[in-house]
């Protein structure tokens, strides 16, 4: 199989999307740090450039977030072509796999929550190259943690609070307000 390699601008101008024609990872995995990124083959080699402050899996593609002095008409090809070769060389992004099938666990509330930012508000924030992770439902406050792209993105709040509060507040009548844990 031929592997290929586009990017796709994010709302985040310090991430790139690095999309590829091929499944990477059921879920989603981040690496915010070198440091975190000590059991992932992938990140680890991705963060060996001088230029690369993040590193964030799901599905079909990797987002990569620069350094401030980094320009990406400079270091676009460099990972793009990185990229291709990890792939095509079945780099591991975790060396232990398992593919994991949601669990939601708590009240029927939380569960509901939980299925609904998986089943609706998922798909659209990996498409911007970010993911979103349930963390608690208290007194009708939902918190979420943002990641990928959507982590330090400018419009994330926008998204947080007419996006995802808006539909959350119709499907869930107990919500509230949602909020987000900074990392």
């Amino acid at each position: 199989m031929t592997i290929n390699v586009y990017t796709e601008q994010t709302p985040n101008p310090a991430t790139m999307k690095f999309m590829v024609n091929k499944l990477l990872i059921n879920g989603s995995e981040d690496f915010a740090t070198k440091e975190s990124a000590e059991h992932s083959p992938f990140a680890k080699e991705l963060f060996k450039f001088s230029f690369v402050a993040g590193v964030f899996f799901a599905s079909n593609f990797v987002t990569i977030t620069k350094t401030e002095d980094a320009e990406w008409p400079d270091i676009e090809p460099i990972l793009k072509e990185f990229v291709k070769g990890a792939v095509e060389s079945e780099l591991k992004i975790k060396e232990a796999s398992a593919d994991e099938a949601p669990v939601f666990e708590g009240s029927e509330t939380e569960i509901k929550i939980q299925q609904i930012l998986h089943d609706y508000v998922r798909p659209a924030v990996e498409q911007d190259g970010g993911a979103i992770t349930y963390k608690s439902f208290d007194e009708g406050v939902v918190t979420v943690e943002l990641r990928g792209s959507c982590s330090g993105c400018p419009s994330s709040t926008i998204t947080l609070k007419s996006g995802i509060q808006n539909l959350l507040q119709r499907m869930v009548p107990e919500v509230t307000e949602v909020v987000s844990e900074a990392l």
